[in-house]
């Protein structure tokens, strides 16, 4: 991605860290606020919320939107609320819809009435008291306003406060039915004193005004109603930003002649006296003309008369009207929605940036406003910035327990340390869990990355590396060390609160923070003080202590400054009084957030507040209970405990649009606000959106939005307050009722009409109510996935304890398992499948999240998005296994194959498990190399396994959760050894690039490189650290080389032409050197002065082929190529023992008690004890094949062997009995590392790691696959037989009875087997050996062998065909080949002597095919094709290396030819001409094993290389599918349906395969595939063949995809 054009200096300055913010905010949210009267509006509003809203919210969804309807009339009885903050809350409300939505934002519906016209409830000194003067000779009228309305002198200036109601009329808001009478007193007494002072007001306003004190708009805001301010305040909007505002006038024609039918008396304003209030109505004529004056409003206008005094929906009408106006609100709604939506869509590519970044310097610059104190720390803290500014240092960490200001000084620190280092420096700064964007690492990463980028101009990181999190992980790293190379000014990020840090990504545990920053870059951070976790893993990654800031409490002369600070800006004082207390209770605690929550509530204080009524908190906890007691208090326990209760019951927080969603299923919370009046409309129940708003509007800053799934969600910033509600609100009963009100609203149970019963038992009576909430699909379109369902739901109902419902709606549904994985990532789905087995016994739950684990390798590398049916084939062939066995399992599979069977593309259907089972050994698979893995490095200590690769990079992992720590890259050619030392802070690498290079593996830097010389053989290269001295011992060939480990520089070497050199780590023994024939020579370890040489004993010519120091013995083990195994001390004393054959490797346990000598297809097993070396067992532990790696736990009792062959065998240390095999690593296994219960294996030819189990369920063992099954293999029986070559015993084939798991037979070739084939319907076997013999065993009768003998003289048989009817059989030797027809026999056909015989060409025949008329094709090694007929040889087109396969279709029309390039020919055998030249590159492997013909000859399997099976169709050779199936596929045999295919796993393939009869357009066979194919045909009139992907003609466009999936395996 390209740098970020900046053009502008004040957006520049933004991202440099200067300025104070100013991006618009961006949102998904369409958020409108509706306004009306309360009364004659109450139709209109229940039509909208019935017809209008869910629609809109569908529509939103669909472009993945929030629509949220912002109507604080509904649900409300009257406009009068005790505090008189209505009003107000309006106001913000719409300040809100217009700083948050995205579309609309403003509607008001206006009819005949002006509304409610409240007494201001602030009126400045001056102003109220001029207004008194104004009424002086009245003393009754300025009492009665002197009552109602207290000076407040805590307000700066001084304000008179309209004082709440209940202040004089304390039983206003008692509704209890035994206090009736005294509440309905105090109602009238309200109503009438209420109109005095608006009386009084209005007449001393106008007054006022008469004599030019006041302004007309100060006359006015004693005039206007409700409605008009709201309507002032959306029309401004619209006038000064363009947005979206409707208007909706209804006209009620003669309603004044109706005003004595008192149902009438709700649509038009009245005085008491019954009559037309005639200036509220000019007052609303005023407001209708200023309306209709604005040109960018669209008014919608109604004419309506009312039927029986009402608006009556059942009447046809109004009906009609109402209807109209839906259909109207709706309409403007959508156009609006879809004009801002693209809009915002086309800016939106920088402004997410531009906000965060404002939105943290913002937030930092109110904090620095009221900061003062700690100027010794800052101090401190900056000149360390300073003097570490020229050079590598560590990151600085601030701490401190929670609550002692650590923001605050954090924030003022980010001004102070930009003076320190100049203003040409860049800031970064992020107060982490505040922003929708700094609540995960992952986003915190990106838009850190992308603001250095454009600070600095670098180029942005790409979308591939944005969403691979360790990839951005290494691209953060990187940015710091360009911004150090650029030294266009410091780089400064500071990062505040690493515990508001979701654990996401493992960001606890710190891995993405350097540990080193470079010259230049300074990161400092801050956490929690003593007892953190994340304190505990910085001080293990940093240990200079002078990185480390404590910060302590406040004095209290700080405090007090705190206090004048914070209450100057917030434009109030306090009282003498009111300062001591505060600072009474700040003073027995010291911390800052106390003080913070004491001047929060204090600001509310007026003077005139009674000091017995102020609480003082001594603790921060006590200082959270009281504001929350206070919340009770105002808005209603019930209301609190489940707001609260949700939201932190939540998995990640709520949207507000959910919380009052998930309020409104709520019975309880129902019942108790329904307790006096009943619901506007019986048929529809919903929590009243003003009771939430005042809650939320007292809340305050404590109530924060965090970005979640593209969604803002609120939650409780500060820890003390979520531990509060946990303790206060949520038992264990109250948890589980939250879960359950949260599982229903997510699944959906109470939306789309239906009905939720609740019973209203203070009204005595119950209702079938509509909730009116958001539906729940998992997909709102085919591409906008439900992503807080997914989030949520498995969650709820995992934590409500309804499993039933989690297995059949989560676990056990392929629908919801392919959505998540699709819109959330695999990692996702396996942290929701952790979860539920953590909680759940449940074997079926294990094993769906270990199927998953296995398929994250391969989706992680598949680039894009995932084609679904690659998720569904997965499964299913790795489940399949078990289906019988559980019926969960038995679900899911039934699902994928009906989703398989109706794809609408070219699809695989497995019907058999082929794939690695879960739930058995292998654990997962870890990727991030190109090429194969060289060196295993295991430090224990440090829970660190270093790999290193043949392309030179190394990957440094923590094994405990398999996370990347660091990438060090240096080296350029394959890595030899590795050394960690320092306890694991470093290491040491030797690679055959010629180079030492030590590294940090606290920072992953390297520290220094050393170049040496070629270095030697593997087994005998020496890399040994001698710490105490500070020395480096390499071995380079005959070269002992010894550097200075600080400094690099070379100390001393020693020369020798045919020495392997040692060290004994450790002590003060000599080196020691061994030779030929056991020569042995020692060496000073600190000059490398030769020593004493003696020859150990009689060894003739054997050389050492490896060596192996023993730390706790003191003596080294040696291999030699005799098969001798010698322990040697450095006093020429030895223990010897003998093997059959050369010694490979060596291998010691932990404790050195076991000592492990590879030799051939065998290990040696020997006990060792510090006088003597013995044998463990008499036999030696036997592979089929060459052993070629080895580890030994001596705590958990066994010996892991990895052979050639790929086999993995477990075996027990005590009796060396066989314990376990593992298959599945796909190539020869050439180390070994185990970790406690986990098994690590590697190989040179694979760029992947394996873990495996030791212990695992022995339910989950499938049946066993067909061991080591190699190229030469064969199936019969519909793939129930298989047939294949016993393991190092070429002369012997295994008969393997595949549903049984086991050998049912061996036949004896006598000879070495070069071929294998099976006739299927004459069922024989044809075994072709080096002697020339072909075998013929019938597969019902194998022990009566038929015997074709060889030609003169004896040559080896190179290969064998059969023709499709099985009715010739060609047999190629080394210069001749043999045609042979069958003839019936009595229980088998038998074989007649040859019909043909021809002579071989000159290049030995490598495949070879026979027609039904002797015509044969041949395929040659040199990649020669000859077509033979009637004794001529036709050449064809030549591949450019070995003919692999020859395939003919079953009407012996078509041939396909493969090799072991790239290209496959596709020829019409009847013409004579090529039809299609299929090129198909691999991203790692090219060529084809095999191949077959559909049984209608449509199609053509192959198997490749590239451990994938593909399927081209045979009349316009495209490419129909491609599946991966994670290893070579030798065999395949087409079926009615599909093909059955041996894997060289072992499994059986069994697949059906579908395809329409007309192929999408759009369809792409490598979706997820990072191949590559063309098509080259040869001109021909056009086939009535189904349209492929692939073009015809000449050539097709290369497909460029390629799949990561490919590299996996």
């Amino acid at each position: 991605m390209q740098a970020l054009p900046l053009s502008d200096g004040q957006t520049l300055d933004l991202l440099k860290g200067r300025g104070s913010g100013i991006a618009e905010e961006i949102s998904n949210v369409v958020r409108v606020f509706i306004s009306s009267t309360f009364t004659d509006m109450s139709t209109e509003r229940d039509a909208l919320l019935d017809k209008a809203y869910s629609e809109l919210q569908a529509f939103c969804q669909t472009l993945g939107l929030v629509f949220e309807v912002v109507d604080m009339r509904w649900g409300v009885r009257d406009a009068i609320a005790v505090d008189h903050m209505t009003i107000e809350l309006c106001l913000r409300e719409i300040q809100s819809c217009q700083r948050v939505s995205v579309g609309p934002i403003f509607t008001a519906l206006i009819g005949n009435r002006y509304g409610y016209r409240p007494i201001p409830r602030v009126i400045e000194e001056q102003e109220f008291e001029l207004l008194l003067s104004k009424l002086s000779a009245d003393e009754s009228a300025t009492q009665l306003l002197k009552d109602w309305f207290w000076k407040d002198e805590n307000s700066v200036p001084p304000a008179y406060i309209l004082q709440p109601i209940t202040t004089h009329l304390p039983h206003y808001s008692d509704t209890r039915p035994e206090s009736r009478p005294q509440h309905q007193h105090d109602v009238a007494t309200w109503w009438s004193t209420e109109t005095k002072l608006s009386r009084l007001l209005r007449a001393a306003a106008v007054q006022a005004e008469k004599e030019g004190e006041f302004s007309r708009e100060q006359r006015h805001r004693f005039f206007k109603s409700v409605t008009e301010w709201e309507i002032e305040q959306g029309l401004l909007a619209s006038q000064q930003s363009n947005a979206c505002v409707h208007l909706f006038l209804r006209e009620l024609p003669d309603l004044s002649g109706s005003v004595s039918q008192k149902s009438s008396s709700q649509f038009i304003d009245i005085k008491e006296d019954g009559c037309v209030d005639t200036e509220a109505q000019e007052l609303l004529s005023s407001l209708k003309m200023k309306i209709s004056s604005n040109d960018s409003i669209k008014l919608n206008v109604h004419t309506v008369q009312l039927s029986k005094g009402a608006i009556d929906p059942c009447n046809k009408t109004h009906a009609q009207y109402l209807q109209t106006l839906c259909e109207q609100f709706i309409s403007e709604m959508k156009q609006q929605i879809l004009r801002r939506d693209q809009k915002n869509r086309a800016e939106e590519k920088w402004a997410w940036l531009l906000q965060e970044v404002s939105h943290h310097m913002a937030l930092s610059a109110s904090k620095c406003a009221v900061f003062c104190g700690r100027a010794d720390l800052l101090n401190s803290i900056c000149e360390t910035v300073k003097e570490q500014d020229s050079g590598h240092h560590a990151p600085l960490v601030v701490f401190g327990p929670s609550g002692i200001g650590k923001t605050s000084m954090m924030c003022k620190l980010s001004q102070e340390v930009r003076r320190t280092l100049g203003e040409d420096s860049v800031l970064v700064l992020r107060l982490l869990g505040t922003s929708p964007m700094s609540s995960e690492i992952h986003s915190v990463l990106k838009s850190v990355c992308f603001q250095i980028c454009s600070a600095y101009g670098f180029n942005h990181p790409t979308l591939q590396t944005i969403n691979a999190y360790e990839d951005l992980v290494r691209f953060f790293h990187s940015t710091l060390a360009a911004a150090s190379q650029k030294k266009a000014g410091s780089l400064v990020l500071i990062l505040d609160s690493l515990d508001q840090l979701s654990p996401a990504d493992g960001a606890h545990r710190l891995h993405w923070l350097p540990k080193e920053c470079p010259q230049g870059v300074h990161i400092i951070v801050s956490t929690l003080g003593d007892g953190n976790p994340i304190l505990k893993v910085l001080l293990g990654g940093i240990q200079n202590p002078d990185s480390y800031f404590a910060v302590g409490q406040l004095s209290l002369q700080q405090g007090e400054q705190v206090i004048r600070t914070y209450m100057a800006a917030a434009g109030r004082s306090l009282t003498p009084a009111q300062h001591s207390l505060i600072l009474s209770s700040f003073n027995q605690c010291g911390h800052p957030f106390l003080l913070k929550l004491a001047l929060d509530a204090a600001s509310q204080w007026a003077s005139y507040t009674p000091l017995p009524e102020l609480q003082g908190a001594t603790s921060t906890k006590e200082a959270v209970s009281q504001l929350y007691e206070r919340l009770e208090k105002q808005h209603g326990r019930v209301l609190v405990t489940h707001a609260l209760g949700f939201i932190v019951s939540s998995r990640s927080g709520l949207t507000e649009a959910e919380l009052r969603d998930v309020l409104s299923v709520d019975d309880e919370v129902l019942a108790d606000i329904y307790q006096y009046w009943p619901p506007p409309n019986s048929s529809m129940i919903r929590l009243p959106p003003l009771l939430w708003t005042r809650l939320r509007y007292d809340l305050g800053e404590y109530l924060v939005e965090r970005q979640v799934d593209g969604n803002k969600v609120l939650a409780l910033y500060h820890r003390q307050f979520i531990e509060m509600v946990q303790e206060r609100y949520l038992s264990a009963e109250q948890k589980s009722r939250r879960h359950h009100v949260l599982a229903d609203f997510f699944k959906g149970m109470w939306s789309q009409g239906a009905r939720k019963p609740i019973c209203l038992p203070s009204l005595k009576t119950s209702l079938n109510a509509d909730r009116k909430v958001a539906s729940q699909p998992l997909w709102f379109t085919d591409n906008v996935a439900n992503l807080r369902k997914l989030r949520e739901l498995p969650f709820h109902l995992l934590h409500a304890g309804r499993r039933d419902e989690l297995k059949h709606n989560v676990i056990g549904n392929m629908d919801w398992l392919v959505c998540k994985t699709q819109a959330c990532g695999i990692r996702s789905v396996i942290e929701d499948l952790c979860m539920c087995a953590e909680h759940i016994d449940c074997p079926e739950v294990r094993l769906v999240r270990d199927a998953f684990l296995l398929f994250k390798p391969t989706v992680d590398f598949i680039e894009g998005q995932m084609d679904s049916c690659l998720l569904y084939t997965e499964l299913l062939a790795r489940l399949h296994f078990f289906a019988d066995s559980y019926s969960l399992i038995g679900s899911l599979c039934s699902q994928c194959s009906d989703f398989l069977s109706t794809s609408p593309n070219p699809t695989f259907i497995p019907l058999s498990g082929f794939f690695q089972p879960p739930g058995g050994p292998l654990k997962t698979t870890l990727t991030g190399f190109n090429k194969g893995i060289t060196v295993l490095e295991l430090c224990s200590q440090s829970r660190l396994l270093l790999v290193g690769a043949e392309d030179g990079r190394m990957i440094v992992w923590n094994v405990n959760d398999t996370e990347v720590i660091h990438t060090l890259t240096g080296h350029t050619a394959e890595v030899q050894c590795v050394r960690v030392i320092g306890k694991g802070t470093r290491c040491v690498s030797g690679s055959y690039d010629q180079t030492l290079r030590v590294w940090s593996l606290v920072t992953g830097k390297q520290l220094h490189c050393i170049e040496e010389g070629p270095r030697g053989p593997q087994n005998c290269a020496l890399l040994h650290v001698e710490e105490e001295r500070g020395i480096i011992y390499s071995g380079t060939g005959a070269q002992l080389n010894a550097w200075q480990l600080e400094t690099g520089s070379l100390l001393f070497c020693i020369n020798s032409e045919s020495a392997v050199f040692t060290v004994i780590p450790g002590g003060d023994e000599p080196g020691i050197a061994l030779a030929e024939g056991g020569l042995l020579t020692l060496w000073d370890r600190g000059t490398g002065r030769l020593g004493m040489t003696s020859k150990l004993c009689d060894l003739g010519r054997a050389v050492p082929t490896c060596t192996l120091p023993l730390r706790t013995h003191r003596r080294l083990a040696a291999g030699f190529s005799d098969g001798s195994v010698l322990l040697i001390s450095t006093d020429g004393r030895f223990d010897a023992q003998k093997v059959a054959s050369s010694i490979s490797f060596l291998v010691v346990s932990e404790d050195e008690t076991v000592l492990c000598a590879g030799h051939g297809k065998s290990v040696a097993v020997f006990q060792l004890d510090p006088s003597a070396m013995e044998r463990c067992f008499v036999n030696d532990l036997e592979h089929e094949d060459t052993v070629l790696t080895a580890a030994v736990g001596t705590t958990q009792g066994v010996l892991i062997t990895g052979s050639k062959n790929e086999a993995i065998r477990v075996w027990s240390l005590s009796s060396g009995a066989l314990l376990d095999s593992f298959s599945g690593m796909g190539v020869s296994v050439t180390a070994l590392v185990l970790v406690e219960d986990t098994l690590i294996s590697a190989s040179r030819h694979a760029y992947y790691l394996k873990l495996w189990r030791l212990h695992y369920d022995p339910r989950n063992k499938t049946t066993a696959p067909v061991p080591a099954c190699s190229l030469l293999t064969a199936v019969s029986h519909h793939g129930e037989y298989v047939y294949f070559l016993k393991p190092g015993d070429r002369k012997k084939v295994i008969v393997w009875d595949y549903l049984q798991g086991s050998s049912v037979d061996t036949i004896d070739c006598s000879a070495e087997v070069c071929c294998l084939e099976v006739a299927q319907l004459k069922k024989l076997l044809f075994c072709g050996v080096r002697s020339g013999t072909v075998l013929v065993y019938p597969l019902e009768f194998r022990h009566d062998a038929m015997c074709i003998p060889p030609p003169e003289p004896l040559q080896k048989v190179c290969s064998i065909g059969l023709s499709k009817l099985e009715d010739r059989l060609a047999v190629a030797y080394e210069d001749t080949i043999l045609v042979f027809d069958f003839n019936p026999g009595k229980d088998y056909p038998v074989i007649p002597g040859p019909i043909h015989k021809l002579a071989a060409p000159q290049h030995t025949v490598s495949s070879i095919a026979v027609l039904s008329d002797c015509s044969l094709l041949c395929g040659l090694e040199n990649g020669e094709v000859s077509f033979l007929k009637d004794s001529n040889a036709v050449p064809l087109q030549a591949h450019s290396s070995q003919i692999t396969c020859i395939a003919i279709s079953n009407q012996e029309i078509h041939a396909l030819v493969g090799s072991q390039d790239s290209i496959q020919r596709l020829w019409n055998l009847k013409l004579g001409l090529l039809d299609h030249e299929m090129k198909y590159k691999s991203f790692f492997f090219e060529g084809i094993l095999c191949a077959m013909f559909s049984q209608d000859d449509q199609y053509v399997y192959t198997g490749s290389h590239d451990r994938s099976i593909k399927v081209w169709h045979t009349g316009n050779g495209s490419l129909l599918a491609v599946q991966y199936v994670y290893t070579s596929v030798p065999r395949i045999v087409a079926t009615s349906e599909g093909f059955i295919a041996v894997s060289h796993l072992g499994y059986i393939i069994k697949e059906r395969f579908i395809s329409p009869k007309r192929i999408r357009a759009q369809y792409n066979p490598l979706q997820n595939s990072r191949d590559q194919y063309t098509v080259t045909s040869r001109e021909r009139a056009a086939l009535p063949l189904p349209r492929a992907p692939a073009q015809q003609g000449k050539s097709s466009k290369p497909t460029l995809k390629r799949s990561q999936s490919c590299a996996v395996l």
